[in-house]
């Protein structure tokens, strides 16, 4: 096997690693075969792999300056490309026998056969019983993909040429209101996946976008979101896409009436909701209650999760801003890491060596954070995109059997894009006790390199990158208090700006930000989830934690919403706790 040239893995005539089979050879592993071709079981590979670490750690070799000065064609070796993406692993705390091992894991726990069925549309989200087939939403022309004996495409690519048609009549200024002045403001309303998707693409392809047109995104229950939102804008102008699946969603349904609301009293028109309001949900029953025409209601079928929902009509209004021909090379982009995904050996395959190291991270080097470090002003959305689609789909606590999970599951998702986070949480990650591993991504050329100031938006460019590319050497070699005594800082200074080092760090990088690149980079860690939930045996597309909240506020709103005193008898099945807190609520909210 080649990358970039140079040979990744030494390899024995059976197809082994001779490294991992010097490392079976020499530690005390009685539970792997001396077939190598006989499958070991997953309890065996996890107990491998926990005993190369403790290996690894006690002879000093898990050392970043080590690691990386010791090799020089360490980079080369731990890096893959696909497509517009480059990844660098290099700097992890990782050698290619962990890699080995960690392949193993993945074989040994049937990695390539969860991926075939989920592209295969098998039932893998167990405990909805539903298939999960957003891959399918960016199938080409000409393919198929059958659920129930039913070949989806069909009705998928119906369902793109609506949007497309749709985007392209506001585009032109051809779509008009119930007062004939022309649509001019797209105001999405959704929650979770239904905003945070549509949201964090408009804001990554911002660029692209159509500068006639205003988007804004309204997700949260506070009334204060819609009305900033609109605050500015004619409804006469406003065209409204609600986005609910289940169209059940108290947060979306809220905003929907409050926005059916304000138009009704700026426009009396019988046809204001058929002409200012569309829908995007699978509930045709709830879509025609509230009163949006189903004629114009945009199909959003259950094998598609809601963190998983960008490249259906979920996408429309980034469709809208972006043209349709943006949105194309957008799936594109996904599609062909879906490919690389379903079809590379697990070695060269991005995805899934990103899940795989998350995996070594997480459970073996205990970094129960990542931080995601885009070097783009235009991906200020993707860190909180991306706590979205790893936090719900692995923050969980049981294995698809209902069996408790006896080790850490998803680590914890969040960041903020570079520089501005290396004024504000960088402190931590150099000289924090926590251990956060980092994904940085970064561009090799800015996008707006066709404006009269060339020579100063790429000399800035440059300071951008040398940016992202220092912290990343930074963290991995730190700063030792012998180096700042030579410098000529005084011991009892020097010491308070010693950096550790050999914090891990995954670069991503491609040429430019364009539709193809961000599908790509959202594939690509869409996979990567999928990788290590396959690893944990969880179910990666259900999310119950989600459900008890739900309830619960269901619940106490009927208490304060009501207009008659609450009476301690009615709240009793409540802790002392939260009825304190409604009785204080409802008391200094009337006084």
């Amino acid at each position: 096997m080649e990358i970039n040239g140079i040979s990744q893995f030494k390899t024995s005539e059976d197809g082994v690693s001779q490294d991992l089979v010097n490392f079976i050879n020499s530690a005390e592993i009685p539970f792997i075969m001396s077939n190598v071709q006989e499958r070991i079981t997953p309890e065996s590979a996890w107990g491998a792999l926990q005993q190369h670490y403790e290996q690894l750690n006690r002879n000093g070799e898990l050392q970043l300056n080590y690691l990386l000065r010791d090799d020089p064609h360490r980079a080369q070796v731990m890096s893959l490309a696909t497509g517009q993406l480059y990844l660098d692993y290099s700097k992890n705390r990782l050698t290619t026998v962990t890699i080995d091992l960690l392949i193993l894991l993945a074989q040994e726990c049937g990695l390539q056969e969860k991926i075939h069925t989920m592209f295969a549309g098998g039932i893998i989200n167990q405990s909805e019983h539903r298939a999960a087939l957003h891959t399918a939403l960016r199938l080409p022309i000409g393919d198929s993909i059958y659920l129930d004996k039913i070949n989806l495409l069909p009705q998928i690519q119906q369902n793109l040429m609506q949007m497309r048609l749709l985007s392209e009549k506001i585009r032109e200024g051809r779509m008009v209101g119930c007062t004939g002045q022309v649509i001019k403001n797209i105001i999405n309303i959704g929650i979770g996946g239904s905003d945070l998707g549509p949201l964090m693409a408009f804001e990554a392809l911002r660029f692209y976008s159509d500068r006639g047109l205003c988007f804004r995104f309204v997700s949260n229950i506070d009334s204060s979101d819609f009305i900033e939102a609109v605050r500015d804008l004619d409804p006469a102008e406003c065209l409204f896409i609600v986005c609910s699946k289940s169209f059940t969603t108290p947060e979306t349904l809220s905003n929907a009436h409050l926005a059916r609301t304000w138009c009704m009293e700026k426009m009396h028109h019988h046809e204001m909701i058929t002409k200012h309001f569309i829908a995007v949900s699978e509930n045709e029953h709830g879509v025609a209650e509230f009163g949006i025409d189903i004629s114009t209601m945009f199909i959003l079928w259950d094998w598609v999760g809601g963190r998983y929902s960008i490249d259906s009509a979920v996408g429309l209004s980034t469709m809208i801003a972006i043209g349709s021909e943006n949105f194309h090379d957008l799936l594109c982009g996904m599609h062909d890491m879906d490919q690389h995904f379903l079809n590379t050996p697990l070695f060269e395959n991005m995805p899934a060596i990103l899940g795989l190291i998350a995996i070594w991270n997480n459970n073996f080097l205990m970094a129960s954070s990542v931080a995601v470090l885009p070097y783009s002003h235009y991906l200020q959305r993707f860190p909180a995109y991306l706590q979205q689609l790893t936090m719900e789909s692995n923050g969980k606590h049981v294995d698809v059997n209902g069996k408790m999970i006896t080790v850490p599951t998803c680590p914890i998702y969040w960041g903020q894009p570079g520089t501005n986070g290396q004024h504000s949480f960088y402190q931590l990650l150099h000289q924090g006790t926590p251990v956060v591993a980092t994904d940085f991504i970064g561009f090799c050329q800015p996008l707006h390199d066709h404006m009269a100031q060339h020579d100063i938006l790429m000399a800035q460019h440059d300071i951008l990158m040398a940016n992202c590319f220092a912290q990343t050497e930074a963290l991995a070699f730190g700063r030792t208090l012998d180096e700042l005594v030579r410098s000529g800082i005084a011991p009892e200074l020097a010491i308070q700006q010693v950096c550790t080092g050999n914090r891990m760090s995954n670069t991503i990088l491609a040429d430019t930000l364009s539709p193809a690149s961000l599908g790509q980079l959202i594939a690509l860690y869409e996979h990567s989830v999928f990788t290590q939930g396959a690893i944990w045996n969880i179910n990666s597309f259900d999310q119950w934690g989600v459900e008890l909240g739900k309830k619960a506020a269901k619940k106490i709103a009927s208490f304060l919403i009501q207009k008659d005193q609450i009476r301690p008898d009615e709240i009793e099945q409540y802790d002392c706790s939260t009825q304190a807190l409604m009785l204080h609520y409802r008391h200094r909210r009337d006084v």
